[in-house]
């Protein structure tokens, strides 16, 4: 499975800005797709998770006023609505896609997680 990133970049406090991502290859088949971060120093943590139909969503806490995440027309697409940016969402964003339930995302019970390389956001103050 491929997962290509795009929409990072450089943004003020308050801001917004629309992550994507696309996957590709033949094993992803009907896998959930989302969203972790890392910012320097920091371990990744989880984002959003969406399921292949998009009926089921799970955020972190921490972003689930002001993310959203969605998919496209095409589902290998995915997305992620960032609005009311803080200095703190600065990190690199890494899309995912794993077998499990977007409810076990974050979870000790993912374990067959596929990255991709990462667009970075800043958020200045």
């Amino acid at each position: 499975v491929q997962l290509e990133e795009s929409g990072g970049g450089l943004v003020q406090t308050g801001g917004s800005l629309r992550l994507s991502c696309v996957a590709s290859g033949t094993t992803f088949g009907t896998y959930a797709l989302g969203w972790f971060r890392q910012a320097p120093g920091k371990e990744r943590e989880f984002v959003a998770a969406i399921s292949w139909s998009g009926a089921e969503t799970k955020y972190a806490d921490s972003v689930k006023d002001r993310l959203t995440i969605s998919k496209g027309n095409a589902k290998n697409t995915v997305y992620l609505q960032m609005n009311g940016l803080k200095p703190e969402d600065s990190a690199v964003y890494y899309c995912a896609t794993d077998p499990i339930p977007p409810g076990g995302w974050g979870t000790r019970s993912q374990r067959n997680t596929s990255w991709g390389q990462g667009t970075q956001v800043t958020v200045s103050s």
